[in-house]
């Protein structure tokens, strides 16, 4: 090994080694770098012991401090509900139809509607209530169950066909092929007639299934088709469909309905966000 030199360019000494006639120059870290070094070292290891760090065999170190992600989100959550408290306390004591022509108390719970609306009910109405095959539109101001805010309310609270709760909407249609009440004939001029109704409306009562409909239909569909909320049956006279509004959609669903099912989110969400969601519901289909 080569001795250590004084470099002849740099004026520094060597360090004595040498690697193809290349000499490595003996210039030490700073000593503030290596001190900054150490610190984090000391810093990374004072974090070890007072934070979760190492996994073991079933579970991990905990830290001496205790903290977890999940503990801080809580703790985040209970301040923003102790700031929130006084404005839910006036939702849950207002009525819906308060809350609605109070400007303030509407603008509180259309944010937080909002918010409501895309955690627990998007998934299936979609964003801004634009709804999906099977799942109602909200946005197109046609209620089956009514668009009053007391109904929107109720509708929300208890659901639709929901199992648990004694108070849902339970209405079901009747199942006209599957229990033999029509046959496929009668269907497809029943369903004719439905489509002239939206379609042809000045055609509807010349077709033979108009007596077919007098029959079986109008005691909830009404005499024209207009619906009826007080038992969920939705209006013929419309092109927002629930299912599909083509001949063979409408006779698919004369013979063997189908018929959704919404949860009951009283038994889930607090009520002054139920009646939040049921302002910003209201507002999104031009609520009546």
């Amino acid at each position: 090994m080569a001795m250590a030199e004084r470099d002849p360019v740099s004026g520094k000494n060597t360090t004595g080694h040498e690697w193809d006639g290349i000499k490595e120059l003996n210039s030490p870290l700073p000593r503030w770098w290596v001190i900054v070094f150490y610190l984090t070292v000391a810093w990374a290891v004072g974090y070890w012991i007072a934070y979760p760090s190492w996994p073991t065999l079933h579970t991990y170190a905990k830290g001496v401090l205790g903290y977890t992600s999940r503990g801080e989100v809580a703790q985040d959550i209970a301040k923003a509900k102790l700031a929130q408290a006084g404005w839910m306390a006036k939702l849950k004591t207002a009525t819906v139809e308060q809350i609605n022509t109070n400007p303030e108390l509407r603008e509180y719970a259309m944010a937080g509607g909002a918010v409501a609306f895309r955690e627990n009910c998007a998934p299936c109405h979609q964003q801004g209530g634009a709804g999906a095959y099977g799942f109602p539109r909200l946005a197109a101001d046609r209620w089956i169950w009514g668009g009053a805010l007391a109904q929107i309310q109720t509708t929300i609270t208890h659901g639709s066909r929901w199992a648990a709760d004694p108070e849902t909407h339970r209405m079901d249609m009747p199942r006209f092929g599957d229990d033999k009440v029509l046959n496929e004939d009668q269907i497809s001029k029943v369903a004719d007639y439905v489509v002239a109704l939206y379609k042809a409306p000045d055609t509807a009562n010349t077709l033979p299934g108009k007596a077919i409909f007098a029959e079986h239909c109008v005691a909830c569909h009404g005499e024209k088709g207009v619906g009826n909320t007080e038992v969920g049956a939705p209006s013929l006279k419309t092109a927002v469909w629930l299912y599909s509004g083509t001949k063979e959609g409408i006779m698919a669903q004369v013979h063997s309905p189908k018929m959704g099912v919404m949860p009951a989110w009283g038994a889930k969400l607090d009520e002054a966000v139920i009646k939040e969601l049921t302002v910003y519901v209201h507002s999104l289909g031009g609520g009546r």
